[in-house]
């Protein structure tokens, strides 16, 4: 026994001693050395037929880089504490950027996984990334000499959390392309996303490879007037900030992890009220999402020339309130669910908007009768003998249907006309305590009476027409049963969650529910404020389903450009299968919602019921996240979805219904889900 330890320690001694021995150049080993092909003919069988170039000695001993260590900062918050919770970094293959193919696979055999902690409370953290001996991506010969040679393994550190399961990217947790979001490099996303700075990871088999010095005179990487230069074997990090760019090899390399500055948050809080406000409208007007599509953009001019002196008033008052109101009637120019403020002032205006009224809800029928579906127990509206089931005919003298029609919901603005006039129903009924206001109405089976109502505060009337339904946002973000019925129920909470938990929940369903043999399957997503998209249609549909072409104002074309190819629904690895199948939808599904709800829509079979479509509120706001003086802060859609034909994908429109459930004085007032009912008809009959 301690003998073959005593063998091992000289092995391993002969080793170490023949590798700090060793020239670089592979060529001047001795010859009563073995080849390199010597070396490694005996593994020959043991590598995959699409292996990279075989290392030389002098890779393998090479003083590369062994360890990558390195740290972030983020702004946008949504997607490291939001949407992934299992945090890691990885080395990332860049041949997709190499082929500029956006739609590449990265393999899962060239992912090599490191430890990522984030620091929640101050939006950074670090990463640590041990090399493999030889990694396995694909080689590529970069050099421009014209003679084909083993080529360069190119790679980028990235962030890579897990998302279904795998800890690896690979099935339904499929990555393509190549690394924007806290990666090793900085990318241009006004020109396709090249790469324009940071650090790479390169792999040499021998010394006999050479790789790009610069971006050459078109400023583009991996192109034919890229100044080349020779590289050493084994790993090198090249830092492309430097001119030329500078190689290292040391055996621990440094890096940062980039947050691209387009999705990066526009901070403004330290400007004055002015240049804050400028700043905002210069890229607001010139990004805007909807620029150039009738009826959803503001006249800017007439914009600017009516609050910017308001703004100028609030600096020279510090009235941190009149700023804020004029941010305010600022979203108001907008026809555009996406557009909003967040802010202390904004929750203190809705607390005093909502929190008075005169004790009753209201809905409004398709023949434009409004109906009381709810009464406060000893409010105004009981005590005044108004019952549920009463017709609204007047308010403060006016029609019913045109005094909605003058209400400013405090939610405004609107994607879609059915959108604000459900708000503008509620909200009518809201004011400040102490006002008063005169209502005609007439009780089932009696004649009209006037009579005058006095806000109190109270707060039941308005949750009881508030359109979000009773959401919990403790509850998970899928939750399903089987129905009395027989029939499979998934109801989709929010898209906006723990995505990996959503997709984890919703399959599980599935699983269960076709080894039950359900008699059928209602998917809800009637409310929804919307999240991340998850392609959940994949699991019900064998084929790719297209959706919208995502776009973004470019400064170098001043034209909307597509962002990487159209976006679409892939098919999942584990496919379910459901003879009925219907979709529940509501103006209550917003933004990812509409993504999500239009998936399932283009599955074949599947019924979309409703009383509304979507809320047809579908844009990209990732760009648009401003914060300005006063702790307020400012959301507004900068990236558009568009169709083939050049029309937009949703917006103002939504998931339209096959199967529409009518709105009347029985669907009103009837204590049952009317709409759930309805699908569970449809199934069985």
């Amino acid at each position: 026994m301690k003998t073959r330890y005593l063998f091992i320690v000289i092995l391993l001694g002969m080793l170490m001693l023949s590798c700090t021995a060793l020239p670089q150049n592979i060529s001047a080993i001795s010859a009563t050395q073995p080849s390199a092909a010597t070396q490694s003919a005996s593994a020959e069988n043991l590598l995959p037929t699409n292996s990279p170039p075989k290392p030389t000695v002098a890779a393998l001993c090479a003083p590369g880089v062994e360890l990558i260590t390195g740290d972030f900062t983020y702004t946008n918050e949504f997607v490291l504490e939001t949407y992934y919770v299992e945090h890691a970094v990885a080395l990332l293959d860049l041949t997709g950027y190499l082929k500029r193919d956006k739609e590449w696979k990265l393999p899962v055999e060239s992912q090599v996984l490191g430890y990522m902690n984030v620091d929640t409370e101050n939006n950074r953290g670090t990463f640590r990334l041990q090399l493999p001996v030889r990694p396995a991506g694909e080689s590529h010969d970069v050099d421009n000499d014209g003679t084909k040679d083993n080529g360069v393994q190119i790679f980028a550190v990235g962030y890579s959390p897990n998302l279904t399961g795998d800890v690896f990217s690979v099935g339904d947790d499929r990555s393509l392309g190549w690394p924007t979001y806290l990666a090793s490099i900085v990318t241009d996303t006004e020109n396709q996303d090249e790469v324009i700075g940071g650090k790479l990871v390169v792999w040499a088999a021998d010394d006999q490879q050479a790789f790009p010095a610069g971006f050459g005179d078109d400023g583009l990487l991996f192109t034919e007037d890229d100044p080349i230069a020779p590289l050493p074997a084994g790993y090198s990090v090249i830092d492309l900030d430097k001119q030329p760019f500078d190689i290292y090899q040391g055996q621990e390399a440094k890096m940062k992890l980039y947050e691209p500055q387009d999705i990066a948050v526009k901070d403004f809080s330290n400007l004055s009220f002015s240049e804050a406000f400028d700043k905002m409208f210069e890229i607001a007007r010139k990004e805007y999402a909807f620029n150039g599509i009738e009826g959803k953009q503001p006249n800017w001019d007439k914009l600017y020339a009516e609050l910017s002196p308001r703004v100028k008033e609030a600096e020279q008052k510090n009235d941190v309130r009149a700023y804020y109101a004029a941010l305010r009637d600022f979203t108001y120019a907008f026809k555009d669910g996406h557009v909003g403020l967040s802010s202390d002032l904004r929750r203190q205006e809705f607390r005093q908007i909502a929190g008075s009224g005169y004790g009753f809800t209201i809905r409004e029928l398709d023949d434009g009768s409004v109906i009381v579906t709810y009464i406060t127990e000893n409010g105004p509206a009981q005590k005044a003998g108004i019952k549920v089931g009463a017709e609204i005919t007047e308010f403060n003298r006016m029609p019913i249907g045109e005094a909605i029609g003058k209400v400013l919901p405090f939610e405004a603005p609107y994607s879609t006309d059915f959108g604000l006039r459900t708000a503008q129903a509620l909200y009518l009924l809201r004011a400040p305590a102490g006002t008063k206001a005169e209502v005609t109405f007439i009780n089932p089976g009696d004649k009209a009476k006037t009579v005058t109502l006095q806000a109190v505060q109270e707060f039941d009337s308005f949750l009881a027409g508030w359109p979000f339904d009773d959401a919990d946002p403790d509850v998970l973000p899928v939750e399903y049963k089987t129905l009395e019925t027989q029939i499979g129920y998934i109801r989709i909470n929010s898209n906006y969650d723990d995505l990996g938990l959503a997709i984890r929940i919703f399959e599980r369903a599935l699983k269960i529910f076709e080894q039950n043999q359900v008699a059928g399957l209602i998917i809800d997503m009637r409310f929804n404020f919307g999240g991340a998209p998850l392609g959940l249609a994949g699991f019900l549909y064998d084929q790719e389903i297209p959706l919208g072409q995502l776009e973004y104002y470019s400064d170098k074309t001043g034209k909307f450009e597509p962002e990487g190819p159209r976006e679409k629904v892939y098919p999942n690895v584990g496919q379910y299968r459901f003879d009925e199948m219907v979709l529940l939808v509501d103006q209550n599904c917003y933004s990812a919602c509409e993504i999500e709800a239009y998936g399932f829509s283009q599955v074949p079979g599947m019924v979309v019921m409703g009383q509304f479509p979507t809320a047809g509120v579908e844009a990209e706001t990732a760009r648009g996240q401003f914060k300005l003086p006063g702790d307020i802060e400012l959301t507004i859609p900068t990236g558009r979805f568009t169709l083939p034909d050049g029309s937009i994908f949703l917006e103002g429109k939504g998931v339209q219904l096959t199967q529409r459930i009518p709105i009347t004085r029985e669907t009103v007032l009837s204590n049952e889900d009317v709409v759930l009912k309805a699908a569970e008809q449809a199934i069985l009959e």
